[in-house]
């Protein structure tokens, strides 16, 4: 069992040139990595989700070729790596890839008990190891050779186990019904399905063999909306595998019966018998699967009645806000990519560029303090001008410590983004704000898989309020999003002021994690006095500090004023419409592009 470390480099995971070698005999010899380690055996990443990109690619064209190529410095080497790859992750700190999910062949969902006895009981189990390992495991070492012997029964009787045409129609039918991509949920479930007939002593694959299996590899690649707790609807499936019925086979009779028990029920033949031994997991404890939440939003427009045009910016309520009820939001989708830009320093994420520990080399330069990763092509190069100098006239090379030069890696960050949404009542009267409660929720997933921390403030009526302060969990700015109340007039200034000081407290907590300030807004300002020009003076003092900005035009209709343009070009940052958010908006991109353009040509 080989351990990945979530930090593990590229030279340690696929293996390395020796450098000692390299430079004392001249000889280029390789030095395995993880990967030819893990071979034959299991590698365990701990934190999966949170492993680099570039990592994760090795591990997908190892894991589909069951083999690691490695090129360096000339050198190339091809090796065998066929593993078993377990993961552990905690899904709020951000997914996987869609890709490196589908590999997982089983996936299971472990919480801690609620049961007082049972979590007594852990802690006493673990206190004994802790006091006594050898004779904890001395006390469970009959227990452990039990559950030895059974599966060594379970592999002994999987060949002879039957996979009929009617456990393959249900399998096809709930993969189907579910959604999954591809054909590898189908496979998987399959042999699950097989190795749990066997587990219970059976050469025939029954329906709740399939159940149970789907349960398993089924959760993590169904498609689901954003958001959604995971799992799998226990019911659809149940109502997916009743259709099947006639199908089940009948079960075959038994040459040898067991002798019943006191009980009326089969006796216990020991370990590999039929009947899994008491207490121990059989075909029908498979572990309990949360089930899907099936939660619909109302269509835009159709979650509250919007307030009257005329009433939508008065002061009708104590605070300054004619409060609406809160509107549900759209429907998700994928959204473009915004970054900040140049080149950052902060946490690993997916977001902006980044100068970071781990990544693709893009140079070399001269190490400040000690030396981190070693770049040997630009050390022999800056070394080997100098040995006639230095002496040297055969084989070998002598490096000096002024030679040495470590390599420039760029990876990806994360970034903080910072959400200031208008919750007037000029966006409800208009039915928007469903819309842009949706486009909101797609920018917070997208904050959500690149690993961003997000904050969210509302502006509204008098004033303006820090709704989410920044934080790793988007499941906590969604949900602030969907209470999130409209109405009254629309205080721009103060919003943006808000922002402002925010940014100026984080940059204090965490320097190095860039902002990137996304304001949802129509642009209009009617709150306070000259509410225009304190919103111009609020963008100017972002734009003095450097904010990277994004203004996302929630403006519609026939008429419309282009307030948020003129905040956009105060911010120094684009204008998006609703419509051009979305990542596969064409027009949008063409857009992009010509405007690009021109700027060039300008």
């Amino acid at each position: 069992m080989v351990e990945l470390p979530v930090g593990a480099s590229e030279d340690r995971l696929v293996g390395a040139l020796d450098i000692e070698r390299a430079l004392a005999e001249g000889v280029k010899a390789f030095e395995p990595g993880l990967l030819a380690d893990a071979h034959r055996g299991v590698l365990y990443v701990d934190e999966v989700n949170l492993l680099h990109d570039h990592l994760v690619d090795l591990l997908l064209d190892a894991a589909a070729m069951g083999a690691a190529h490695v090129e360096r410095e000339g050198v190339s080497v091809r090796h065998a790596s066929r593993f078993l790859l377990v993961g552990t992750m905690n899904p709020e700190e951000g997914e996987l890839r869609p890709q490196l999910l589908d590999r997982f062949g089983l996936t299971v969902e472990v919480a801690a008990s609620r049961d007082t006895e049972e979590r007594v009981e852990v802690v006493r189990r673990r206190l004994a190891y802790d006091e006594d390992p050898a004779a904890f495991a001395a006390k469970w070492a009959a227990e452990e050779e039990t559950l030895r012997e059974r599966i060594a029964a379970a592999r002994a009787l999987l060949p002879h186990v039957r996979l009929g045409d009617g456990a393959l129609r249900r399998i096809a039918a709930v993969c189907a019904e579910f959604e999954v991509d591809g054909m590898r949920a189908d496979i998987v479930t399959a042999r699950a399905a097989t190795a749990l007939a066997a587990w219970a002593g059976r050469t025939d694959v029954t329906a709740e063999d399939v159940r149970q299996a789907a349960l398993l590899s089924l959760p993590h690649r169904r498609r689901r909306a954003p958001f959604d707790a995971p799992g799998l609807d226990e019911d659809k499936l149940d109502e997916i595998l009743s259709r099947f019925e006639d199908d089940e086979p009948e079960p075959e009779p038994d040459p040898d019966p067991e002798p019943e028990g006191p009980d009326g029920g089969p006796g216990d033949d020991g370990p590999g018998g039929g009947q899994p031994p008491q207490g121990g997991p059989g075909p029908d404890t498979a572990p309990d699967v949360p089930r899907q939440r099936q939660e619909k939003s109302a269509p835009d427009g159709q979650g509250s009645p919007a307030p009257q045009e005329g009433a939508a910016e008065t002061d009708g309520a104590p605070g300054g806000a004619a409060e609406a009820p809160a509107v549900a939001a759209a429907q998700p989708f994928r959204t473009r990519k915004f970054d900040v830009p140049g080149l950052g320093e902060g946490a690993d994420g997916r977001r902006s560029r980044a100068r970071t520990a781990h990544g693709r080399t893009t140079g070399a330069r001269r190490p400040r303090g000690a030396l981190s990763k070693l770049h040997l092509a630009a050390t022999v190069q800056a070394a080997a001008p100098h040995q006639r100098a230095r002496g040297r006239s055969g084989a070998g090379l002598l490096v000096r410590r002024d030679d040495l030069r470590e390599s420039v890696r760029e990876g990806r960050e994360g970034n903080l983004v910072l959400f200031v949404v208008d919750a007037s009542g000029s966006m409800a009267a208009r039915k928007r704000m469903g819309a842009v409660k949706g486009a909101v929720l797609s920018l917070l997933l997208d904050a959500y898989q690149r690993r961003d921390k997000v904050g969210l403030i509302t502006f509204r009526g008098t004033g303006a309020e820090l709704a989410l302060p920044p934080t790793s969990s988007v499941d906590a700015g969604a949900a602030r999003l969907e209470k999130l109340p409209t109405g009254g007039r629309t205080p721009l200034a103060a919003g943006l002021l808000q922002a402002h000081e925010v940014l100026r407290v984080e940059r204090l907590r965490d320097p190095a994690r860039r902002p990137l300030l996304v304001v949802v807004t129509d642009g209009r300002a009617t709150g306070g006095p000259e509410p225009l020009v304190r919103a111009r003076r609020a963008a100017g003092l972002l734009a003095a500090d450097g904010t990277a900005s994004v203004v996302v035009d929630c403006e519609s209709g026939p008429v419309r004023l282009g307030l948020a343009g003129e905040l956009g070009r105060a911010l120094g940052g684009p204008v998006v419409t609703l419509d051009e958010l979305r990542a596969d908006n064409v027009s949008a991109l063409v857009r992009t592009v010509r405007n690009t353009h021109s700027r060039r040509a300008a």
